[in-house]
């Protein structure tokens, strides 16, 4: 498999020809598969590490929060960054975060260095940066059919991640499961750097004076901020923050819910883990293709937030981690199409050289909830148990549901007269 040269406005049109460019897609799937796979190992092996140092429930939701805090931060300006200088160097600069974050956790040995090395997170956003790349080389009409497919790498990451961090981790210690985390980010960077061309934009990359110029802008507030005046785009983000903030409690708390409710060993966690993967795989490789190529993306999105409602009024009523592993079903459904289907709505409502930082807010998204989560979701889960998280998520989504479904009624009724 060769480069793909494209340093030059003729190499940039070149990427979009059929055989480059699927060549650069496969390759970023693979990339993003490893992304996620090195994340999840570090998800299943930092809470039992944590609880070694001596943090209590409450301790590690700071540890989480601090992580949605710096991504929180670095999200609008990773996508900025890219849409200016390319998808190669935002990918390359994501990686080298993740090759010094999983090497500060191999060291980590007190409380501050667990938070220390958490810091290098402001610049990891290796799928985001995976997504960018697809969303450049496809055509809208199948963006949610290739973001699906980029959800099933997420899907195969979450499977081969989560077990071989429970596996390294019980037999060989949570050091060593961190030093493979560190290595497998740097494989990753050589990657990125050999197969992901400069730009992957149909326009042609801007010369030094226009980079020089521009530069400042990366960390401007108001070219970033602009994106939410295009239409829709408001609405569609309140939706996705309100709507995911119930869900995104449940899964920033699922670590401690493992442990303390269910009980859980790290290698049986590591088992469940790998179980939401294979569904997730099942679903959005599967399953939300067929979906997007029968319905509207505003029909599945009410249905997704109308399921994600039924999910969380079942989460009230569960007991054990059998019962759970059936929830695991629809709220993988509900997740998978919510996620995808916002991304795919809020990219086509900005012009193409504007898709990184839309995609980078959105991840952002991701972050808010994983920053306000385990302060919301340590005082429910200390005051009121796990039902609780499924109470709010019921009422909340239903909520949302009943709003949106009268809003299309609405709409359809005016288009009529």
């Amino acid at each position: 498999m060769s480069r793909v040269k494209s340093d030059s406005p003729t190499a940039v049109t070149d990427v979009h020809t059929g055989s480059k460019m699927q060549r650069v897609i496969y390759v970023t799937y693979l990339i993003a598969v490893l992304d996620i796979t090195w994340m999840f190992l570090q998800f299943s092996i930092t809470p039992y590490l944590a609880k070694k140092l001596g943090f209590d429930t409450l301790w590690i939701g700071y540890l989480q929060t601090m992580v949605g805090v710096v991504q929180l931060l670095g999200g609008p300006i990773f996508g900025r960054f890219a849409d200016l200088f390319g998808a190669r160097a935002a990918m390359c600069l994501s990686c080298a975060a993740s090759v010094v974050y999983y090497g500060l956790l191999a060291i980590a040995d007190s409380p501050l260095m667990l938070f220390i090395h958490k810091l290098p997170a402001v610049l990891m956003h290796g799928l985001p940066g995976a997504q960018m790349v697809v969303t450049d080389l496809t055509e809208p009409d199948k963006r949610a059919d290739a973001l699906g497919k980029l959800g099933l790498c997420f899907g195969i990451g979450m499977v081969a991640g989560s077990t071989l961090g429970g596996t390294l981790s019980t037999r060989y210690g949570e050091t060593f499961a961190a030093c493979v985390a560190a290595g497998g980010s740097f494989i990753s960077f050589l990657l990125v750097w050999t197969f992901i061309p400069k730009h992957t934009k149909i326009q042609a990359p801007q010369d030094n004076t226009d980079k020089k110029s521009n530069a400042k802008s990366v960390f401007d507030l108001g070219e970033i901020t602009r994106l939410m005046k295009f239409p829709g785009v408001a609405k569609t983000f309140t939706v996705k923050i309100i709507s995911g903030l119930p869900s995104g409690i449940f899964q920033v708390m699922f670590s401690v819910i493992a442990m303390n409710f269910f009980q859980l060993a790290p290698e049986q966690n590591g088992y469940l883990m790998a179980y939401f993967g294979i569904v997730s795989m099942v679903i959005q490789g599967g399953v939300i293709g067929r979906l997007t190529s029968k319905y509207s993306e505003n029909s599945l999105l009410l249905l997704s937030i109308g399921m994600s409602s039924l999910v969380g009024l079942a989460q009230v009523f569960m007991a054990n981690v059998f019962q759970f592993c059936f929830i695991v079903l629809p709220m993988m459904f509900s997740l998978s199409v919510f996620n995808i289907i916002t991304d795919s709505m809020l990219t086509k409502t900005v012009p193409s050289s504007d898709t990184g930082t839309m995609l980078g807010l959105c991840a952002s998204v991701q972050s808010l909830l994983r920053t306000i989560g385990p302060t919301i979701g340590g005082f429910l889960y200390h005051n009121y148990g796990v039902a609780s998280f499924g109470f709010i998520q019921f009422v909340v989504n239903m909520v949302v549901f009943v709003f949106m479904l009268r809003n299309m009624v609405n709409s359809k009724d005016e288009h009529r007269e």
